[in-house]
């Protein structure tokens, strides 16, 4: 552990940090899950539901900075590209 008072901040900063953004991560993660699974099943219903929430999802990830525009850009779009490919 480091020495300097405004080290130690740092380090405990920065912690709290990752937590959240692995938390977020998690969550994007746990949203294209589910709109893969409705796609195997061939649930267009299903499919479009789960694509609406993980939309949303990764966009507040983006909005908080925990991915780039243009990373989001391409996880919307390979999603949205899979639901549609079912009808």
């Amino acid at each position: 552990m480091a020495n300097i008072k405004s080290a130690k901040k740092r380090v405990l900063v920065n912690r709290t940090k990752a937590a959240r953004n692995k938390s977020i991560r998690s969550a994007v993660k746990t949203s294209i899950k589910k709109v893969e699974a409705a796609v195997d099943k061939k649930d267009k219903a299903a499919a479009e539901a789960a694509l609406k929430d993980a939309i949303s999802t990764i966009s507040k990830a983006t909005s908080k900075g925990v991915y780039h525009k243009n990373n989001c850009a391409r996880k919307v779009s390979r999603l949205t590209r899979a639901v549609n490919s079912i009808g």
